[in-house]
């Protein structure tokens, strides 16, 4: 099965991370695309007690299904994935519904894709934050780490769900999801992204 290995990172300051990829060799691969995240599970939520994920993602105008285990963290997270495309989300969707499997978190945020051609990074802007995710070998991830100034106690092992909970918690937030909505940027907001969604 395909492994994962990555970090994630706070991103201050978008413009100047954009500055150090590019003087890193990085190129551009996807202009930053509105995506969104639902998570399933059964009832009694037995994938989350394990540790494991299973998620819908529609990113731009494609669908990804998604599985990954119970990882292990280090310096860096490492977990198996296996991925596949989904030509139609919507029937997907009826699909895990029909199998009994149900909605329990979704989480939304516009990301920009990079490479050097041996691995990725990726810049997300999100309903609490922005965030940077460097996945690829794990001294290739410190070695591009340290060229965009990133230290190892900065790397973050945290999934966005844990992210959000703690966010959640220190914000006193009674928001359910990560979604720009949910979190208290209102319909004009909405519509703000869902002009960005058209343009990409």
């Amino acid at each position: 099965m395909p492994k994962e290995i990555e970090i994630k990172f706070r991103v201050e300051n978008a413009t100047a991370l954009t500055r150090r990829l590019k003087a890193a060799g990085f190129r551009l691969v996807t202009p930053r695309t509105h995506e969104m995240n639902t998570l399933y599970d059964l009832p009694g939520l037995p994938l989350r007690k394990r540790g494991d994920l299973l998620r819908l993602r529609k990113y731009g105008n494609a669908w990804v299904l998604t599985h990954k285990s119970k990882g292990r963290s280090g310096r860096h997270k490492v977990r198996m994935e296996t991925e596949t495309c989904v030509s139609d989300g919507q029937k997907m969707d009826a699909i895990l519904l029909a199998l009994g499997f149900r909605p329990v978190f979704s989480y939304e945020k516009f990301r920009a894709e990079w490479s050097d051609g041996k691995g990725h990074v990726v810049v997300d802007h999100t309903p609490i934050g922005d965030f940077g995710e460097i996945e690829g070998p794990a001294r290739w991830i410190d070695a591009t780490a340290r060229s965009l100034g990133i230290t190892p106690e900065h790397y973050l092992a945290q999934a966005y769900t844990e992210l959000f909970f703690a966010w959640k918690k220190k914000m006193r937030s009674k928001a359910k999801d990560m979604t720009f909505r949910a979190v208290g940027f209102g319909p004009a907001y909405a519509r703000e992204t869902a002009g960005a969604v058209a343009q990409t």
